[in-house]
């Protein structure tokens, strides 16, 4: 990188200092799309929500989770692959533990916030027993059993099962980092190899350990979405190169994607024979729980698509427009636990109101505006401009100070 330069005026720089290399500017397509995939999640988990009738999931066979699985691992690779260059493997590996350490406790965290709000709404509002709508019955009435799984990741209820199998995925970065040093490809081989062999054998990660007569899975295979998340990482990582700007691509992605929609597009598909038979002859294909091999040739097909779209036009995603996107994309984490706990609420509104255009439109609407909303707040707290106050009026402190009431170590108060 080329070094900043300096009018013929400017103070020369001691000889010992280094000028410091400008910070990589942030790839804004990475928190659009994150963005897109958390507001599109939030709808998705509303109860009896009619706008998810509209939502990608029901025109093709992949949907915003697969844009959340991409886009963390391509996050995961610019946030802790460099401390694995540059500081080394055991950095690399504290780095991903901590992380890994934050996301479970997030989803232990969002787990008793969300039960904490079904209990109230079952107890408060009489509407419906939203317990059992979200099927934590067994929860309830086993309590300390219960609470051992939660805890241990032994149950997993539907509702909680994306941070669970994004732990998964984070948990094997030490070791796909490790078999970088031998060749830039073997760990997507080793991610291929890995999802074949779940495919085969049929592994599984136990999500009702603890309940008698039942053998339910995780209903997202870290073993087969850590495909995904591998992808995106070896993008961001440079391992694979970035696909080529082919017509013929383009045209053969469009197609495939265009040809997918009347078979995975319910409301078209029960109306006819041959596709509900195509459905059914697919189904492994299409599987979410261990990822069907139709689901990534989806979403690579869309991601070429929208990789297309935006090229040369990438500006326009930091344009005042899209910045409540991208602000939610910056902030995916927080705002993903704040969205599930919001759209049970959202649920518990349509029920006392009723489900009329209007209040679709409203919970819907004010929910995301809800989001948008606390992600610019997240993002105040990230640029703490408390401290810009602290500089500020510390200089004031300074001179009004008597003399000789300076901090302790002869700093001011106030003083940085």
């Amino acid at each position: 990188m080329t070094p900043p330069s300096f009018p013929a005026d400017a103070p020369q720089q001691a000889p010992a200092t280094t000028a410091q290399p400008a910070k990589k500017p942030r790839d804004p397509r990475l928190d659009f799309f994150r963005g897109i995939a958390m507001l599109i999640i939030f709808i998705a988990h509303v109860p009896g929500n009619a706008w998810v009738g509209y939502i990608p999931a029901r025109f093709g066979w992949s949907d915003a989770t697969e844009m959340f699985v991409f886009c963390s691992g391509f996050a995961a690779a610019i946030a802790f692959g460099g401390t694995f260059v540059k500081a080394g493997f055991g950095y690399g590996t504290a780095r991903i533990a901590f992380r890994t350490w934050q996301v479970y406790a997030a989803h232990v965290g969002m787990f008793f916030f969300v039960a904490g709000i079904v209990a109230a709404g079952t107890h408060w509002l009489g509407t419906r027993d939203y317990i059992a709508q979200l099927n934590l019955t067994f929860f309830f009435e086993n309590a300390p059993t219960a609470i051992l799984g939660v805890f241990t990741l032994t149950y997993v209820p539907n509702y909680f099962d994306i941070l669970p199998m994004y732990i998964g995925a984070l948990a094997l970065v030490p070791a796909v980092m490790a078999l970088a040093r031998l060749h830039v490809l073997a760990p997507l081989a080793a991610s291929f190899t890995l999802y074949w062999l779940n495919f085969t054998l049929g592994w599984g990660l136990p999500a009702e350990l603890w309940k008698e007569g039942y053998s339910r899975e995780w209903f997202f295979n870290p073993m087969a979405w850590q495909l995904l998340f591998f992808t995106g990482f070896s993008f961001a990582m440079g391992w694979l190169p970035p696909p080529p700007k082919s017509a013929a691509l383009t045209w053969a992605c469009a197609l495939f994607v265009l040809v997918s929609i009347p078979s995975a597009h319910w409301p078209t598909a029960q109306h006819f024979e041959f596709l509900r038979w195509m459905r059914e002859v697919i189904w492994e294909l299409r599987d979410k729980t261990d990822f069907g091999v139709l689901r990534y040739l989806h979403f690579l097909a869309l991601a070429y698509l929208a990789l297309r779209l935006v090229e040369g036009r990438e500006a326009h995603l930091l344009a005042r427009w899209a910045m409540p996107v991208v602000t939610v994309g910056r902030n995916s984490l927080a705002v993903f636990l704040l969205s599930m706990g919001l759209a049970r609420i959202g649920g518990m509104a349509l029920d006392l109101m009723g489900r009329t255009a209007l209040t679709w439109a409203l919970i819907n609407l004010g929910g995301m505006a809800i989001l948008i909303g606390f992600a610019y707040w997240c993002t105040l707290l990230k640029r703490q401009p408390w401290r810009e106050t602290a500089r500020a009026v510390g200089p004031a402190k300074v001179s009004r100070a008597p003399a000789g009431e300076g901090a302790p170590g002869g700093r001011a108060a106030g003083a940085e």
